[in-house]
């Protein structure tokens, strides 16, 4: 049996779990549960897509792989050039290109690159996954960790001195360009003071380090880039969370709770962010996509061997199989991130679940 029939069969086992251990009032109904079904075939729809003008787009920029190749070589000739276009099936229409590239993902086959080394796609792509993933991940969780009570005190003293030096904080993470301050913090850290590697991912001597060396000396390595990256983003998360906080704190359900004489830790953090997750949701679904993207500034700056660093190497060389393979994978993450963030909408308000039924109803 092919990849998609075990990756759909495990989509269907996650989703019934999830479903009987939800309790009872948290479950979809079965009229919200054909909704997501729809999307879910509409998402499949927008999927493809994506592909087919990704892939008619790529093919208009100037150049081609074969001239690249051959563009140096002072023996290659028309006729190579020819040969080299037949070998990768560039002298076919286009739409039979793009046929053959959907037959063979379909198959989970990206093809082999048409860089020097002819290698797989899939296995290059698995080499630079990790790295990326894990740094957007810490850099997405030490987000959360401090955007999340950045704005609910900021809300909650509006006005004060907390609000208005976040205020500055905010405008400072927007305005400073993300390599300005990667070349700032290199200049002091890793130049003046020595106290963390410039650049790369390992040191020199990585191989004869013990185990929790080695980690510690990635770390070091990745303490500059994942700080800028989260600067960048913590901006913006907690001016969401600030503004989510402010329209919830007005609501009457707020005043009958401090009426009741709740401890106000309690009814901000349970009470109040509980009710303002929405727009955090939204962020979430669309930072999932930054887990493959990467930073390609950052990882270029860095010298960090990341999807980023790939992703701009294939452009450079007109690779269009490792193109695609990174395209791909982005709109994936892209697709399945607001596909998640509809249904943490029903999980996190009861009404958005009761108004998708009234609206089936009446259709």
């Amino acid at each position: 049996m092919s990849f998609w029939f075990y990756l759909l069969s495990a989509l269907v086992l996650i989703c019934a779990a999830l479903y009987f251990l939800a309790p009872a009032e948290r479950r979809p109904g079965a009229l919200l549960a054909g909704r997501i079904l729809r999307k879910c075939l509409w998402v499949f729809v927008v999927f493809i897509g994506i592909t087919l003008i990704c892939f008619f787009v790529i093919h208009l920029a100037p150049g081609s792989p074969t001239d690249l190749q051959t563009t140096m070589n002072p023996l290659a000739d028309v006729q190579a050039q020819q040969r080299l276009a037949a070998f990768y099936g560039l002298d076919r229409p286009l739409h039979e290109q793009y046929a053959l590239w959907l037959k063979r993902l379909l198959q989970l086959d990206f093809g082999n690159s048409m860089s020097s080394d002819s290698r797989p796609v899939m296995e290059k792509i698995a080499e630079r996954l990790p790295l990326t993933v894990w740094l957007n991940v810490a850099t997405l969780f030490f987000t959360l960790v401090l955007s999340v009570p950045i704005g609910v005190y900021a809300a909650k003293n509006r006005g004060g001195l907390f609000d208005k030096t976040t205020t500055l904080f905010v405008f400072l993470g927007f305005a400073m360009p993300g390599f300005w301050l990667s070349l700032l913090l290199m200049v002091k850290f890793s130049i003046e003071l020595q106290w963390l590697p410039l650049s790369g991912l390992v040191s020199v001597d990585y191989a004869g380090l013990s185990p929790p060396e080695k980690a510690l000396d990635i770390a070091k390595h990745l303490t500059l880039p994942v700080f800028v990256s989260t600067f960048g983003s913590l901006a913006g998360m907690s001016r969401f969370v600030r503004a989510s906080m402010l329209d919830v704190l007005r609501s009457d359900f707020i005043l009958t709770a401090r009426a009741k004489g709740l401890p106000e830790r309690l009814v901000l953090f349970r009470h109040a962010l509980a009710n303002a997750l929405l727009p955090l949701i939204t962020i979430l679904g669309l930072s999932v996509p930054g887990l493959i993207g990467g930073s390609v500034i950052l990882e270029h700056i860095f010298s960090l061997p990341g999807m980023g660093q790939l992703f701009y190497s294939a452009v450079m060389a007109r690779d269009y199989p490792l193109i695609m393979g990174n395209l791909v994978l982005g709109a994936v993450l892209t697709l399945a991130g607001n596909l998640l963030a509809d249904v943490a909408y029903g999980l996190a308000d009861p009404r958005i679940r009761s108004g998708f039924a009234a609206k089936e109803v009446r259709a």
